[in-house]
């Protein structure tokens, strides 16, 4: 599972999502890309999940880029504890992700490979996405 060595603090905010992303926005390294078209947290094995998708369907020729890493722990109190006590205990990592950010970039891959592959990546995922590639492609 992907998460931070270390952290400043152990537990966060959970903050807000909106607005469109500013950076990530666009293929940079590789010649097809993952789009989010949707808001969402990403949690690491939703993550980890698409990266051993893509790996299979590639047959591991060509190389793939994460583009996202989750940074921001969850936390949660035990099921049936009453309220209060303070904040739970850090569960899980998640990254946060919008619209139109790039999640995962392929190379080195037919058109066709890389489109298969990155259609069952986006099963992997809470949310709707959409498969682009690089303009000088």
């Amino acid at each position: 599972m992907l998460m931070p060595k270390r952290v400043k603090f152990r537990k966060s905010q959970r903050g807000r999502m909106a607005g469109k992303a500013v950076r990530g926005s666009s293929v940079s390294f590789g010649d097809f890309g993952l789009k989010a078209l949707e808001p969402q947290w990403i949690t690491s094995r939703q993550i980890e999940a698409c990266r051993v998708s893509l790996s299979r369907k590639m047959k591991r020729d060509g190389k793939v880029w994460i583009r996202i890493f989750p940074d921001k722990p969850v936390s949660k109190k035990p099921l049936e504890t009453r309220m209060g006590k303070g904040k739970g205990a850090p569960e899980f990592w998640v990254a946060v992700v919008k619209p139109g950010r790039i999640l995962f970039e392929i190379a080195g891959v037919t058109k066709e490979i890389a489109q298969d592959a990155l259609k069952s990546c986006a099963y992997k995922l809470p949310i709707k996405t959409k498969i682009v590639q690089r303009p000088d492609y």
